[in-house]
């Protein structure tokens, strides 16, 4: 599928995203494991997440849709899940592989996870080795690096696992193994990773307690279903805010925006490059901290993008880069080694695709070099089957001069279907 993307007039008006997809993801999951029903609102009907449904009905579990966005799951408490009858594909979704991977290590039965080319690409040893110290029986393809992965569950065993990454997938699936663990399970990293899951398995009841770099989690007391309603997800309101920042006259609200602090440092990156972000109506929701972002059009300034930052803001790098492409001066990104290793590489994609809008970008080893202009020209550009790289690149476009095309724009599917409908609806520019 490919859109046409024109230059954009001034964004205006206030819009929503959809649901955060890693709190879908856990929601959905935890859900599935507690004791009576979870009612989920606001749930990411995107591919990965549906990707997530569609495996834990597989596994026994009872799901009913009410609506849009709007399911009620059955749990069947830690140990009820049931031995699926075929390979479980997780498609595109790397939450769901290494989720469910912790998740599956301590069923007994066994289970097979495999997903598209991507994922079966992605590292899979930095579950696979935290989870076999466990007692966990994993072995993967390629000598346990990649996926198919077979899974043998049994008996687990609580560890202290200090993690070479800061990976919040990681942190996750070990916590999902210590559900079904013997004994405290321990998790430090050599930097906080966003926290969705600590956050809500406090909200169903786990003996749970995050400090800093590290996570203890105590064995043995049951989940209870909840009420959940998911906020908007900042990685998906992070197009639209850079959208606004560039665009002369925008005046953008969007609503109902997660802004947990790992997952903001996009907003401190931005606002330290000039942009005019105003945080409103701050309050929580499921264990959250949600807010309203009013975004008006800035004069950015380039940056240094400071390593520690990268845990919370790995996933809006490409829309960030597209901010730096339009920026005074020059921009540096360094320490998001990581982005290499993501639906594609994002580094190589990023560093191309900018390439064919005329901007001056050079490609390190971990990161990026990119020199700000205003004569930005039309391109024809490629998703590689990235939902972010589509998006990011839809939004350079509507500063480009003359029509540029997004190839494989249907990648957007993954984590914001109505994308180009909600860009439509506040610039008009966009043309299947």
């Amino acid at each position: 599928m490919k859109f046409q993307v024109q230059p954009s007039g001034p964004l205006l008006g206030e819009i929503e995203v959809p649901g955060d997809k890693s709190i879908s993801h856990r929601a959905a999951i935890l859900g599935a494991i507690a004791q009576g029903q979870t009612r989920i609102r606001g749930f990411l009907e995107g591919e990965d997440c549906l990707r997530t449904l569609t495996i834990l009905s597989a596994l026994g579990v009872e799901i009913e849709k009410l609506g849009p966005g709007h399911y009620v799951i059955t749990g069947r408490g830690p140990a009820g899940l049931t031995e699926p009858e075929n390979v479980l594909d997780v498609g595109n979704s790397g939450t769901t592989i290494r989720l469910l991977s912790g998740l599956l290590a301590g069923q007994r039965f066994m289970s097979i996870l495999t997903g598209d080319d991507s994922i079966r690409k992605r590292p899979m040893e930095r579950i696979i080795i935290p989870l076999t110290e466990m007692g966990a029986c994993i072995r993967g393809r390629n000598n346990n690096r990649n996926a198919p992965l077979y899974i043998q569950g049994r008996q687990l065993y609580g560890v202290t696992y200090h993690s070479p990454v800061a990976s919040a997938q990681v942190k996750s699936a070990i916590l999902l193994a210590g559900l079904n663990a013997m004994g405290t399970t321990t998790v430090i990293e050599p930097l906080p990773s966003r926290d969705h899951t600590e956050r809500m398995l406090m909200a169903f009841g786990a003996c749970i307690t995050a400090k800093g770099r590290t996570v203890i989690l105590e064995p043995g007391q049951p989940l209870k279903g909840q009420e959940i309603s998911i906020p908007g997800d900042i990685s998906s309101a992070a197009f639209f805010i850079v959208a606004a920042l560039i665009i002369p006259g925008s005046e953008l609200l969007i609503k109902n925006v997660c802004v947990n602090p790992t997952r903001t440092g996009i907003l401190k990156a931005l606002q330290a490059m000039g942009a005019a972000i105003q945080i409103l109506h701050e309050r929580e929701e499921a264990g959250e901290p949600v807010a309203d972002l009013m975004v008006k059009y800035s004069p950015l300034q380039g940056i240094t993008v400071e390593p520690h930052w990268i845990p919370s803001l790995i996933d809006e790098i490409p829309i960030l880069a597209v901010a730096a492409s339009l920026a005074r001066g020059t921009t540096i990104i360094r320490g998001a080694g990581e982005l290499r290793l993501k639906e594609t590489d994002r580094i190589k994609a990023i560093t191309r695709e900018l390439s064919r809008f005329g901007v001056q970008v050079e490609e390190v080893s971990d990161g990026m070099i990119i020199t700000g202009t205003e004569e930005i020209i039309a391109a024809d550009c490629n998703s590689y089957g990235d939902h972010r790289i589509a998006m990011a690149m839809t939004v350079m476009a509507l500063r480009a001069a003359g029509t540029s095309t997004i190839n494989d724009a249907a990648a957007v599917n993954v984590s914001f279907p109505n994308f180009f409908e909600t860009l439509q609806t506040i610039s008009g520019q966009i043309h299947k």
